[in-house]
């Protein structure tokens, strides 16, 4: 996925109110040098029996003979030590990042730390417990994230008080997808023109911090879901949620005519037609719009609806794979219950994955219009996923079809590892997820096997050689875009291969890159909502931003997962917009750019879209990692 381009919740000009001074996020950086030395802890807290990262950062020669101290509940010294080596510079303030190894603290209670020797202000706490007790709780969350994103009339009254909305979308008309050319946010609409319909597209959940819908993202978030149903210890409302997904990618397939549909909304508009991303509002206030065709305003209270395929055509290998692996682990979880149903699932699958254009034109498959939202380039692991899938259905249910599934299966692995490179488990790839349920599931000859266990290792060895450069120790880079739910996608590669191979190499790494977006990073901030004592307050989503508290003290979108930081100079153009709150938040008043470094920024503010905007795919894939951890212990 490449956020930098996508618009999600971003407002363009029509909105646009001023373009704030440059520092207006990231404060200038004179006078900085007296800044005292700072503790950064995993502060959801650390699991018991795997190996505890904690960091300080500060000046380098007052730091060079500190120690540390870790006290009990009951004030008594837990452990005492000196501090590693330093792992490198942060920037000119924080010239020396040393790591503090907490890793034989393994009795279950609340400790503090705190340096000896050197000023850094009052003792950090930090928990260690088991996995399942730090985490179940934010698994919880993340299921409730997914209530506060529902659409249509099936929305949960409790979650942040929202009611039905986009009614509209039960009779929905189908429009030609524009040319590429014509999609660049400024003359798309004028470009659109219908296609048929009314089609029911209703429900689902919005993308992000907007109110798009895509097949791409739900087909991703709801196989991801499924698994963990199947895979990992239950969570609360979890099974029901990813039900409420399904339901909606269902509705997307249209199997009487073969066709399956893209996206639900127009995203940007232009000068005559405004698009969702044209006006910060509440979604149900789109249903109370009074349109006529032609009006500005027409194509956001009755969204136009782009179709993947023509009716009876092929379809996008990457989107056919996905959905089809989707329908396939619903049919998994529910074939020992409800086997009529699954059934019907495995035959949905089957059928979209039988129409998979196979030999697709380079740089054709599709995604979302515009494409730039989210960007993919492979497929191959798609189709692995889906074939995969349909197997461990079939299986389950009795089906005579799962042998040659599992054949496929074998036959996309091959084509994957000879003609794609895979990336970090995320929307634009999903290679891990295929390669270990083809390892966990099928019969590969040998040499397959030591090609999908050697090509895990090489996307974790990706990001644990970028570790050993970082002084935080984490796996992706942290100007770049995508760095928090990367990490989470690295977390929950390395738990899988640890899964189907036995091979515990990488446990260190997953530890590391826990801790690191739940606090033990440069910002000393988690990147989810509600984990840890200091985590976003002011997202980029207008739900959050109009029907919930922005002081961190009512209501708050617990489980939503943000970006987290990003590259500093997209930070110094701040975008406004009418309607939408003011909202910035800082700890103590200190400014978050006295903490960026080796060319990343983060803010906490509402106009931040870079940084603080959550996302489906991005609370989904922490979800499953958290569960294959949890899982795990």
């Amino acid at each position: 996925m490449n956020h930098s381009l996508s618009p999600s919740a971003r407002t363009v000009s029509a909105v646009a109110a001023s373009v704030l001074a440059a520092c207006c996020l990231t404060a200038c950086s004179e006078g900085r040098n007296e800044a005292p030395a700072a503790i950064r802890v995993n502060q959801v807290g650390y699991v018991a029996g795997e190996k505890k990262f904690a960091y300080v950062m500060g000046d380098g020669d007052k730091l060079a003979d500190a120690e540390f101290e870790v006290l009990d509940e009951r004030g008594r010294t837990a452990e005492h030590g000196s501090l590693g080596p330093s792992l490198g510079d942060w920037n000119s303030t924080y010239t020396a990042v040393h790591p503090i190894d907490l890793s034989p603290l393994d009795r279950t209670g609340t400790y503090r730390l705190r340096l000896v020797g050197a000023d850094a202000g009052p003792p950090v706490r930090f928990r260690v417990a088991p996995a399942r007790q730090l985490l179940d709780p934010l698994r919880a969350d993340t299921v409730h994230f997914f209530g506060t994103q529902r659409d249509g009339r099936d929305v949960l009254p409790d979650a942040t008080g929202r009611v039905p909305s986009h009614l509209a979308d039960e009779r929905a008309r189908v429009y030609e997808t524009p040319d590429p050319e014509s999609a660049d946010g400024t003359t798309a609409a004028p470009a659109l023109s219908e296609a048929g319909g009314p089609v029911d597209v209703s429900g689902g959940w919005f993308d992000a911090g907007d109110f798009l819908k895509f097949t791409h993202t739900t087909s991703y978030v709801v196989a991801q879901m499924l698994s963990t149903v199947r895979d990992a210890p239950s969570v609360p409302g979890l099974r029901e949620e990813a039900q409420h997904g399904l339901r909606w990618l269902d509705r997307m397939w249209d199997e009487e005519t073969g066709t399956l549909y893209a996206q639900v909304g127009l995203g940007s508009g232009g000068k005559e037609v405004r698009g969702d991303h044209d006006v910060w509002r509440l979604p149900e206030e789109d249903d109370h719009l009074t349109v006529r065709p032609g009006d500005a305003d027409y194509l956001i209270k009755y969204r136009p609806v782009f179709r993947v395929n023509e009716p009876g055509e092929p379809i996008s290998p990457n989107l056919a794979g996905r959905v089809s692996a989707a329908f396939a682990l619903a049919a998994q979880t529910e074939a020992e219950k409800h086997p009529a149903r699954a059934r019907e699932w495995l035959d949905k699958a089957a059928a979209v994955h039988a129409r998979a254009d196979t030999r697709p034109d380079d740089g054709a498959l599709a995604t979302t219009t515009p494409a730039d939202y989210y960007q993919e380039r492979s497929w191959r692991d798609d189709m692995e996923w889906a074939a995969v899938e349909l197997a461990r259905a079939a299986d389950a249910l009795g089906d005579t079809r799962g042998s040659r599934w599992s054949d496929e299966a074998l036959t996309w692995a091959r084509a994957a590892l000879r003609d794609e490179h895979g990336g970090t488990l995320g929307p634009a790839d999903v290679s891990a997820l295929a390669h270990a349920d083809v390892l966990s599931s099928a019969d590969p000859d040998a040499g397959l096997t030591a090609e999908l266990e050697a090509e895990l290792r090489r996307q974790l060895e990706t990001g644990r050689k970028r570790a050993a450069g970082d002084p935080f120790r984490s796996g992706v880079i942290p100007s770049d875009f995508d760095a928090v739910p990367n990490s989470f996608g690295l977390l929950a590669t390395a738990r899988l291969y640890a899964r189907v191979t036995g091979d515990h190499r990488y446990d260190d790494f997953a530890a590391q890159q826990l801790a690191w977006v739940f606090g033990a990073n440069a910002w000393g901030t988690s990147f989810v909502v509600g984990a840890g004592d200091l985590y976003p307050h002011c997202l980029q989503h207008q739900v959050a931003n109009l029907a919930m508290s922005h002081t961190g003290r009512g209501d708050i979108l617990r489980g939503a997962v943000v970006n987290g930081p990003n590259d500093a100079g997209l930070l110094r153009r701040p975008e406004t917009f009418d309607a939408g709150r003011s909202c910035s938040f800082a700890p103590d008043g200190m400014p978050w750019s006295e903490f960026d470094g080796h060319g990343a920024g983060y803010v906490d503010d509402v106009r931040a879209w870079q940084t603080v905007e959550p996302a489906d795919d991005f609370a989904s894939t922490a979800l499953y990692a958290l569960s294959l951890t949890v899982a795990r212990t």
